[in-house]
């Protein structure tokens, strides 16, 4: 891994996961109570023995920078080791925000030759998954391919998502096709691409596109030796709202394959001193069932099948079933949030019920984002007491009392705020 300099990109607009990723970049977002996004990514490279780490961000990377900050989390620290920051070289040119993946990657080429690797490692900073991208180098060099791509099986319906291979009986790439609607197979990219720098170089400077999938892969496969990877791992694309939920239900799921515990998972423990938290409380009248309670929670209710961030307050005869609650929201007395995702500092009035009815209307305004029954509730939104509303809801970050037009939201609406 010595001779290899890793690029992740982190920039990505998190557009299907609506209000969540409203203010911070996807890769930022938090996951499994403790960690974000982005954490799998970093720890993958930490544990895989990637020594140099490019860090490529631009839509709203505040939260991310905080979160990264040197590195030492993730042991980046020290003579041999780095994990560089690098956001778009904006103020030269109009267009010189990433356009695409490979564009990010050309813009960054200095950065990669100061390192003179033999190989570019490119990833994805939001998908969640545990892989040791020593094997995949080493596949890489035994098949003396120019790009190797991590691929895996997914079912035929979805193939239409990816970018899809089609392999010789070595494995190696002869077809590509980038999100086709009728796909010939079910070998799907992981977005996880090994280069070696010549050829990356050469590749680029030929201007044949800004995107790795869309423009460049295809061409590479007619004059270069492409492989697939094979991946048999836990591996998920959150970047839906349905997705994201299910993603962190897996990890109350002892079959799923997620296993956080056993992942050697890193996460920044200094950011906003969340290392700092008192350990979790479960008062007398609390319980808790097959749930993730992170340190500061205090639970006075009843939790099941939940995952809950640090900081959460549970109020006294409040139910939290299929829920996933983001740091320090408070849920008051006699609360039921059923299917419920409620972001950073939202407080819940007592007596109101999240997530009601049977009915499942999809969300009138946002309908392609919430359409599976989840109720989503914005960062630092004030939910009022004695409150019904439905499912497929969304209600904006920040939204105050006035904001609500009556005590009964119905599904499928939508609450805005002034912004």
């Amino acid at each position: 891994m010595r001779k290899t300099v890793g690029m992740l990109l982190a920039g990505g607009v998190g557009s299907r996961l609506s209000i969540l990723a409203k203010k911070r970049a996807k890769p930022a977002v938090p996951f499994g109570g403790m960690y974000r996004i982005i954490d799998f990514t970093l720890s993958n490279a930490c544990n895989s023995g990637v020594r140099v780490l490019g860090i490529l961000t631009q839509y709203k990377p505040l939260s991310l920078m905080d979160h990264i900050g040197t590195g030492a989390a993730w042991d980046y620290i020290g003579r041999n080791k780095i994990a560089k920051i690098l956001p778009p070289r904006t103020g030269e040119k109009e267009f010189d925000w990433y356009r695409g993946t490979a564009d990010a990657i050309y813009q960054n080429l200095d950065f990669i030759r100061d390192f003179a690797p033999e190989r570019v490692l490119i990833l994805s900073g939001d998908h969640i998954y545990r892989m040791d991208y020593a094997s995949l180098i080493n596949y890489h060099k035994e098949k003396n391919a120019d790009l190797t791509i991590a691929t895996m099986l997914v079912p035929l319906s979805e193939a239409h998502r990816f970018g899809i291979a089609i392999l010789d009986d070595d494995r190696r790439i002869v077809e590509w096709e980038e999100k086709p609607k009728q796909p010939k197979s079910n070998i799907a990219s992981m977005g996880i691409y090994v280069f070696n720098m010549d050829v990356l170089e050469k590749v680029l400077k030929k201007k044949l596109g800004v995107d790795f999938g869309k423009d460049i892969i295809g061409w590479m496969i007619k004059n270069y030796r492409v492989y697939a990877y094979p991946f048999e791992g836990y591996w998920r694309d959150v970047g839906t709202i349905q997705s994201y939920w299910e993603a962190n239900m897996d990890i109350l799921d002892s079959n799923s394959g997620l296993d956080l515990q056993n992942w050697n998972l890193r996460t920044n423990l200094l950011e906003q001193r969340r290392g700092d938290r008192e350990p979790a409380y479960v008062g007398a009248h609390g319980s808790v069932i097959n749930s993730v309670i992170s340190p500061g929670c205090r639970i006075e209710g009843k939790v099941v099948h939940s995952v809950l961030s640090p900081g959460v307050v549970v109020g006294k005869g409040a139910f939290v079933h299929d829920a996933v609650i983001m740091h320090d929201c408070v849920i008051g007395e006699n609360c039921v949030l059923e299917r419920v995702i409620l972001d950073k500092n939202v407080v819940v009035g007592k007596d109101t019920h999240i997530g009601a009815g049977t009915e499942s209307t999809v969300n009138k305004k946002y309908g392609d984002y919430l359409n599976t029954g989840i109720t989503v509730v914005g960062k630092g939104a004030f939910v009022p007491e004695d409150m019904e509303i439905g499912k497929n809801v969304l209600i904006f970050p920040n939204v105050r009392k006035e904001h609500y037009p009556g005590k009964k939201i119905e599904c499928g609406e939508t609450i805005e705020g002034e912004g």
